[in-house]
């Protein structure tokens, strides 16, 4: 009987992570480049999901001024609050592989965007991949509501 009753505590967070695309939906913390962020991740109407950044450690200037999304190629977003910048848009859910994908990721830190895939590694730590032409940058982004 104990025997059982360690293989359920073992098999139960696997079941918990079972397939519902909406279990990406929440708000994660990572440290990524020397920044530390916390990001939401929401779902949309459309059903795709959406990952917007929400706090910034240490995100003002030296003028005492919130940072700004200064690299962001697209010139209309420079001016962006860097505790609002949406990493992600239009992400969208594969039962098949259990992921999330055919989408973009942008970096903030360094101005690029990249192919993104998330996965959970485990109930609360999300793999989120990024790469540009086969080269890329595994982060993981730790769940905490």
């Amino acid at each position: 009987m104990r025997y059982w009753t360690v293989l359920a505590s073992l098999l139960l967070p696997l079941f918990a992570m079972a397939k519902d695309p909406d279990r990406i939906v929440g708000v994660y913390y990572t440290a990524h480049q020397g920044e530390e962020s916390k990001i939401r991740v929401f779902k949309e109407d459309d059903g795709s999901y959406t990952a917007q950044v929400i706090w910034v450690r240490d995100n003002l200037d030296e003028n005492g001024e919130v940072e700004k999304d200064v690299k962001n190629p697209d010139k209309s977003k420079r001016d962006t609050p860097c505790d609002q910048i949406v990493l992600i848009e239009k992400m969208t859910y594969n039962e098949k592989k259990d992921s999330w994908g055919d989408a973009k990721i942008y970096d903030p830190t360094r101005g690029i965007k990249a192919n993104v895939t998330c996965s959970f590694e485990s109930v609360s730590k999300l793999r989120v991949r990024g790469s540009v032409l086969g080269i890329g940058e595994t982060v993981y982004w730790d769940k905490i509501e």
